[in-house]
């Protein structure tokens, strides 16, 4: 469940990187011109800037894919030790003359108990497809419709869910269609597909013409033959959500288009929500009374949706339209098995691993929601499996990773389901189950470990969960109680956030904390010949200085994080908290620099005002070395 938590991390870390390689200019005029209605048939020279590539290499090679060898064996270990040149002007030349490698198919399994098939391009190709959608994205963001959240920038399931909630609990609207597309991913129609890319405005046709070779790439089966593929987009392709959303965003503007955007005779006020979404109210007032529409709304995540309606009638009508819809227009065959009309004043709903239904309040019904029974046995087939890991380590700095570990998996179940109403409950099943469990695993008669109720937590673990009463501690080391967690109402984004208007990013840098998902490498990452000391106080003072450069302020990604010991251990420094800052990578190699031409060429890199500078120097005096001027 961790993944949705990484993904939004992950947006977050990709616009810093757009920032640092000055491609912002670019994308915000393209966002801007796509808002206009403008077409764009000379998107190429973009896609094969330097610059471009420079981003879309630094985007990705980190990525957990970039290690994953496709058909022709090439990783991220060995493309890092070309020069800049080559790797710019080998991927120029493939745009030039675009023909992908085939793409290796991998099944991979699915919590059902199902196999889920996996594509995975070569690196130079992911690569490309990665240039495209930096370009392509901007685009695409000014024409997808507001209840679209699924893989988009500053999107997440706490907007969908918070969508849902508004809709049932304000509006009142208790009837939902739920529809399963069977096979989405593997079924997109490749012509209507470069229909729509054109209708949207992407009209370059040597674009689209690369596009529809990304698609067709032969693939690899496990049994090693090969099928070419006449439909669908490949899972694991870097460009494939964004294609997916392309598609489903002509059924959001559609269902829109039957209730929400309906034009009446007169005009009306149209107010503002408190996210800056405008307010609709007096002419949806209107058309209730002047038409017989059906009120209808969407919600989407990727290709997850749902449509609330007022009435049963409408929903059973809607459902019908929908099914025939889809096939006609996209193409998409509906699963009539999974596919329901849920009155949610008697049943619930499952969307995004949460059970939503209402219950009675005075004269009202409001939204109660739990975590689905499928995502209750996960997590305890997953915690279980990771407290069997720290009941036999190999020593006791890997059962510190494992208990790291697991209490980065508790944090990860807690923030993405903490917005059920009902979360507390749930957890607290959770729990009961869990603890036994863990005495049994872990009993200290029968060499395990013993779990104390004294101990030090740091940073956010304390600041979260130091008040429990059910926490303990290994050697120290905290334990996060599973119980302890409460309901979050989940928010809205605000209208104004956009990662393609300067304004846009000013609100989102604000807005920036603890990046959770840096957090949980941390917790989950080991060091070799470090202390368990070192490595507790190194995701503590991370937490404590919210991912900030101890001397320039800057946010930091996870390969950027060093941890300084501000005495040096050969001059009798120690692990202790008080001892250590968090420092940029590069800035840790100019506290310890002593060569005068590395430390000009460390100063013409990091620009350091006069502050930063003597922030610096403190730390080279106590490690006696001299001041730089």
């Amino acid at each position: 469940m961790t993944v949705l938590t990484s993904e939004k991390s992950l947006k977050k870390r990709k616009l810093r990187h757009a920032e640092y390689y000055d491609m912002t200019a670019i994308t915000d005029k393209l966002f801007a011109d796509s808002k206009a209605g403008k077409v764009f048939d000379s998107l190429m020279n973009f896609i094969s800037a330097e610059e471009n590539i420079k981003l879309a290499y630094r985007n990705i090679k980190r990525n957990k894919g970039s290690k994953t060898p496709g058909v022709d064996g090439l990783t991220i270990a060995a493309v890092e030790k070309w020069p800049e040149d080559k790797l710019i002007n080998t991927i120029k030349a493939k745009l030039a003359w675009y023909k992908p490698k085939a793409v290796k198919r991998k099944e991979i399994p699915k919590p059902n108990g199902k196999m889920r098939p996996l594509g995975i391009p070569t690196f130079l190709d992911r690569l490309v497809q990665q240039c495209i959608l930096q370009i392509l994205e901007p685009i695409c963001e000014a024409k997808f419709h507001e209840r679209s959240n699924g893989f988009r920038p500053n999107r997440s399931t706490e907007q969908a869910l918070a969508q849902c909630y508004k809709l049932i609990q304000q509006q009142k609207l208790y009837y939902a269609v739920s529809i399963d597309i069977e096979g989405f991913f593997d079924n997109v129609d490749h012509c209507k597909l470069r229909k729509q890319l054109w209708n949207i405005g992407i009209r370059d046709k040597k674009l689209l013409c690369i596009i529809s070779e990304i698609l067709k790439a032969p693939i690899v089966m496990p049994d090693g033959s090969r099928v070419m593929p006449t439909k669908g987009t490949p899972q694991g392709g870097i460009l494939s959500p964004l294609l997916a959303n392309v598609v489903l965003n002509e059924l959001d503007w559609w269902v829109a288009s039957q209730w929400e955007f309906v034009k009446t005779r007169h005009s009306f006020y149209i107010g503002k929500n408190n996210n800056g979404t405008p307010n609709y109210k007096n002419q949806r007032r209107q058309l209730k009374i002047t038409t017989q529409l059906k009120e209808m709304f969407i919600v989407r995540y990727a290709d997850d949706f749902l449509v609330f309606c007022r009435k049963h009638e409408d929903a059973e009508n809607i459902a019908i339209a929908l099914e025939k819809w889809l096939s006609e227009r996209l193409k998409l065959k509906v699963s009539k098995e999974k596919s329901k009309v849920i009155n949610l004043a008697k049943r619930k709903l499952e969307f995004l691993g949460f059970e939503i239904g209402t219950v009675p309040r005075r004269k009202t019904r409001v939204v109660s929601s739990h975590m689905s029974n499928k995502a209750k046995k996960r997590t305890i087939s997953s915690l279980k499996e990771q407290i069997k890991k720290i009941q036999h380590p190999q020593n006791e700095i890997d059962r510190f990773a494992y208990i790291n570990r697991y209490n980065s998996m508790v944090m990860g179940v807690h923030n993405y389901f903490c917005h059920a109403t009902a979360c507390a409950a749930d957890f607290t099943d959770i729990a009961w189950n869990m603890d036994k469990f863990i005495k049994n695993r872990l009993n200290a008669k029968r060499g395990g470990i013993s779990l104390v109720r004294t101990g030090n937590a740091r940073g956010y673990i304390r600041e979260r969960y130091g008040k429990s009463k059910a926490m303990r501690y290994c050697n120290g080391t905290p334990f996060i109680p599973v119980s302890y967690v409460s309901h979050k109402t989940p928010k809205y984004k605000k209208v104004c956030i956009c990662s393609y208007t300067p304004e846009g990013r000013a609100e989102i840098h604000k807005a920036l904390g603890v990046n959770m998902d840096i957090l949980h490498r941390l917790m989950r990452s080991q060091m070799k010949f470090s202390s368990i000391e070192f490595m507790d106080n190194r995701i503590s003072l991370y937490a404590a200085q919210y991912g900030r450069c101890a001397i320039t302020g800057r946010v930091l990604d996870f390969d950027e994080i060093h941890c300084h010991h501000i005495i040096p251990v050969h001059l009798g420094g120690t692990d202790k908290y008080q001892n250590l800052k968090i420092v940029h990578a590069e800035i840790h190699k100019l506290i310890h620099a002593t060569q005068k031409e590395t430390i000009k060429e460390h100063l013409q890199k990091l620009n350091l005002n006069k502050a930063m500078l003597e922030k610096l120097n403190k730390l080279r005096e106590k490690a006696q070395l001299e001041r730089i001027s």
